[in-house]
């Protein structure tokens, strides 16, 4: 019986999860009965182990990066950088084909490399660009898999507030997760662009040329102007972060005080910047970062009493006995966290898997920095996929009515292919990942 304690911790966790109980209260039940079963019901010892994760979790400083990064995206969410990005780069991408899809991913990805925060990405950029989309007659499927593709892409693209979560729980820098996430983000967004123009060009129905439009007859001194304005203080704020890390001059959590200030400044630049203001964003900061580490805290909890119990011991066993290749056993890992994201959030799936996947990632002789690049393209798919699919919600909750679920659920599966092909990239060249973090921070 107690051979299967392990198992059952996993049934009872989704089992809780499904009766609809909070994902940090699941992870906390589960660890704590089970934990008492192994332990012959004395709370002394699960009370210590337990204690103890609270405390590591409390004196962890590279966490109290996720406040901060989360301010960074609630002042920007509301500061008006959003309407002036997507002014600006809808002034040089409107006579492309699929203009407007290829500008809304490109601010996806500025906007994302500025927050790191996936849901106030989708939220602003929906809500500036499905009025002209529609206007001009874009195919309403390829409307929602843009845009949640593209609000999608603070998964991947630094800083990244699921980066932050995932460094610690794999023992890996967060510094060159950060910088290893750059080249397989630019693939990614790559291979969106790519998508959205061969659809325009092979079916122009689906994303309408516009008439001549302002785009076309304003002169080139005021376009620059426009984008300079619009670009330069988002930029600034994007090397402040990232660049104090990649130049070793400040640490992650560091980093991220940097860009709250930054966030501050530029609501103050576009004069925005109010009492009301900061104090929904910080209301909204409170929500986020509370959230984050009750199940933070629920997951460790969780996964020291699954190795009480022995689940480590056993799984290791189990995979010895299947006697696989170190590329089939990392097939079943990236196969277990695309299952498991079809029912879980992301900071649920790192905290439940990535303890346990990390010792044989190791031993295997795999790069962990490359491994969690896989991962972080296995969570984003997560955003994706139905029933959970986050980044489909975020959008049902800002699209017009004629915007149905089957137009978002049909019009991700396209993107959904590319992630995957992004997968296959990366898998097959490891060097993707550890090449830049080896160049800048001597990885």
């Amino acid at each position: 019986m107690m051979e299967l304690l392990p198992v059952l911790m996993f049934v009872c966790l989704f089992v809780l999860i499904f009766c609809g109980v909070q994902v940090a209260l699941a992870l906390m039940v589960s660890g704590f009965v089970f934990g008492l079963i192994e332990f012959d019901f004395n709370l002394r010892p699960i009370l210590f182990q337990f204690t103890q994760k609270i405390d590591e979790t409390a004196s962890n400083f590279v966490l109290a990066a996720v406040p901060l990064f989360v301010f960074m995206g609630a002042v920007l969410e509301r500061s008006g950088i959003a309407e002036q990005l997507f002014r600006a780069v809808q002034l040089w991408t409107g006579r492309l084909p699929g203009g407007l899809a290829v500008g809304t991913i490109l601010m996806s990805i500025i906007f994302a490399a500025s927050t790191g925060v996936v849901g106030a990405t989708e939220a602003v950029i929906g809500l500036l660009a499905i009025p002209p989309m529609l206007r001009q007659g874009y195919d309403k499927s390829l409307i929602s898999g843009t845009i949640c593709a593209g609000g999608s892409l603070g998964t991947i693209i630094p800083p990244s507030v699921v980066v932050i979560i995932l460094g610690p729980v794999a023992d890996v820098s967060i510094g060159d997760l950060m910088v290893g996430m750059i080249v397989p983000g630019s693939i990614l967004a790559l291979l969106y662009l790519v998508y959205v123009v061969g659809v325009a060009v092979v079916q122009p129905h689906k994303a309408p040329r516009p008439d001549p439009s302002l785009a076309d007859s304003m002169p080139l001194i005021d376009k620059l102007w426009i984008t300079l304005k619009a670009l330069i203080p988002p930029l600034l704020m994007i090397c402040a972060v990232l660049g104090t890390i990649i130049a070793g001059v400040a640490a992650p959590t560091e980093a991220a005080a940097i860009g709250a200030v930054a966030a501050v400044v530029l609501a103050g630049f576009y004069r925005t910047l109010s009492l009301t203001m900061l104090k929904d964003a910080g209301w909204r900061t409170l929500i986020v970062t509370a959230m984050i580490m009750f199940v933070l805290l629920g997951g460790s909890m969780f996964t020291v009493a699954f190795g009480s119990v022995g689940g480590i011991t056993q799984l290791r066993g189990v995979l010895g006995d299947l006697d696989v290749s170190p590329a089939v056993m990392l097939a079943i890992f990236l196969g277990i966290v695309f299952v498991a994201g079809f029912f879980l959030e992301w900071i649920s799936i790192i905290l439940i898997f990535i303890p346990i996947f990390m010792p044989f990632v190791r031993d295997a002789g795999f790069d962990p920095v490359w491994f969690c690049m896989l991962i972080l393209l296995i969570v984003q798919t997560s955003y994706l996929t139905p029933p959970l699919a986050p980044a489909i919600f975020y959008l049902r909750g800002i699209a017009p009515p004629e915007m149905t679920l089957t137009d978002m659920y049909r019009g991700v599966v396209p993107f959904l292919v590319l992630q995957a092909i992004c997968l296959a990239i990366m898998a097959a060249f490891p060097g993707l990942a550890t090449w830049l973090p080896g160049v800048l921070l001597g990885f």
